[in-house]
C-alpha cells in the first residue's frame, strides 16, 4: 500500500495525539511540522525525528502531499487555502473555518484545483458510532423519528493553558464541541434542512485560576432544534454555563426502539439499546474497530481515498454542512426565525468492519 507524506502546521496541544497516532496508520507519514513559533516546531520535530519548517517552507515543499492544519480556528481557512494553492490536499481541525464564506471558499478552491479537503472530527468513524450506525441501518429501532444531543460543562478556563480564543468569535461551546455532536447526528440521520436556536452570553467575563479576566464575545449557552431531510427532529444543547448534569450524550428515537449513543468526543462505547416493550436498556457489543483515541483516522481514510481514487468520509462537504448548521443556530437566534440550510450532504459510508488504514 502506498503512503502519503503529511506536513503538520500548528504544534499546539492537539498535535500530540496526531503525532502519536499517525505512526499507527499505513496510509500517512508525518514528515515535517511548522508553527509560527519556530522553536516549538523544532521541539516537536526533534521529538518525532522529522523536519522543522517555517509555515512558508512547509507549504513550498513539493514532496508533501497533505497539509494537516492544526492552527487556531481563526487561521483555519487561510492555511487551508494556502495549502490548496500550493497543490496540497488539506485536512483541518474543527471547525472548517470561522465564517461560512471562508468555508465555502475553501471547498470551491479545492474543487477548482482537483484536490481533497477533509476535516475533524473523525470520532464518528470510531467503533461506538459505527456500531450505532450499523444497528440503525439494520432496523433495530425502526424508522428514526427524533434525536437529542447534550454537551454541558463549565467552560475551559480552569484547565486550558490558552483559553482566550474559546470566548472569541469562532469559539464558544457550539463551535468548540458542537462539531462532534452535529457530525454524529448528520452521519446517522443525513442532511439538516432547517434549524432554529436560542443563544445567550450568561457571563460577560470569565476568570482563569490566577484571576485573569477573559471578556466573552460569543454565546456560551446555545439551544437548537434541527429538522432533518428524512423527517426526524433533533434537539441539541451546548453550554459552558453548567456545573453538572445527568443528561445523555446522544439518543436516537425510532418507531420500535431507542439507541443511546456514546460520547461523540470519544471513539468507543458504550452503545445501549432499548427495544419497544422492554423496560431496561441493554449494552450492545461493539462490532467495529478503533475504540481507543484514534484521532487521525479521518486523515488516514482521506489519504487512502486519494490513493484509491474514491470518496472519503470526513470530507469537506460534511464539515461545511456542520459549520452551516452551527451558524444557523446563532443566526436563527439573532434574527428570531428559522434558518434554512443551503448545503446538503450524502451520509458517509459505514466503515468496513475491522478496516485498517
Amino acid at each position: 500500500m502506498s503512503t502519503l507524506s503529511v506536513g503538520l502546521i500548528g504544534c499546539g496541544n492537539i498535535s500530540r495525539i496526531y503525532f502519536e497516532n499517525a505512526k499507527k496508520f499505513k496510509a500517512i507519514d508525518i514528515v515535517a511540522c511548522a508553527d509560527l513559533d519556530l522553536d516549538r516546531a523544532k521541539e516537536k520535530a526533534e521529538e518525532h525525528n522529522i523536519q522543522a519548517y517555517t509555515v512558508d517552507e512547509l507549504l513550498n515543499d513539493q514532496s508533501i502531499d497533505i497539509v494537516l492544519n492544526l492552527t487556531i480556528p481563526a487561521a483555519h481557512s487561510e492555511v487551508a487555502k494556502a495549502a490548496l494553492e500550493n497543490g496540497k490536499h488539506v485536512y483541518t481541525e474543527k471547525p472548517l473555518s470561522i465564517s461560512l464564506e471562508e468555508g465555502k471558499e475553501v471547498i470551491q478552491l479545492a474543487k477548482k484545483k482537483g484536490l481533497k479537503v477533509g476535516g475533524a472530527p473523525d470520532t464518528f468513524l470510531g467503533g461506538g458510532i459505527q456500531t450505532s450506525l450499523k444497528l440503525i441501518q439494520d432496523g433495530w429501532i425502526g424508522r428514526p423519528i427524533a434525536a437529542t444531543a447534550f454537551f454541558m460543562s463549565n467552560g475551559v478556563e480552569q484547565w486550558h493553558p490558552n483559553p482566550d480564543f474559546f470566548y472569541k468569535k469562532g469559539g464558544g461551546p457550539m463551535f468548540d464541541m458542537g462539531p462532534y455532536y452535529i457530525t454524529a447526528l448528520v452521519s446517522i440521520l443525513g442532511s439538516v434542512k432547517r434549524v432554529t436556536g436560542s443563544t445567550n452570553i450568561s457571563f460577560p467575563e470569565r476568570f482563569t485560576p490566577d484571576g485573569r479576566s477573559i471578556p466573552v464575545e460569543i454565546p456560551t449557552h446555545i439551544s437548537g432544534v434541527l429538522d432533518f431531510d428524512n423527517g426526524a427532529v433533533g434537539t441539541i444543547i451546548t453550554s459552558f454555563d453548567s456545573w453538572g448534569n445527568n443528561l445523555p450524550r446522544i439518543e436516537v428515537y425510532g418507531e420500535s426502539g431507542t439507541l443511546s449513543i456514546p460520547d461523540p468526543n470519544t471513539f468507543g462505547g458504550p452503545v445501549k439499546y432499548r427495544r419497544k416493550g422492554e423496560k431496561e436498556f441493554v449494552d450492545v457489543p461493539l462490532t467495529y474497530d478503533y475504540i481507543e483515541n484514534s484521532r487521525g483516522l479521518g486523515l488516514a481514510d482521506m489519504a487512502e481515498s486519494i490513493i484509491d481514487n474514491r470518496d472519503h468520509r470526513a470530507n469537506g462537504e460534511l464539515t461545511y454542512h456542520v459549520l452551516e448548521v452551527m451558524h444557523g443556530f446563532h443566526t436563527a437566534s439573532d434574527e428570531g426565525k428559522h434558518y434554512q440550510l443551503k448545503s446538503k450532504i450524502e451520509k458517509p459510508a459505514i466503515l468496513e468492519m475491522w478496516k485498517t488504514f
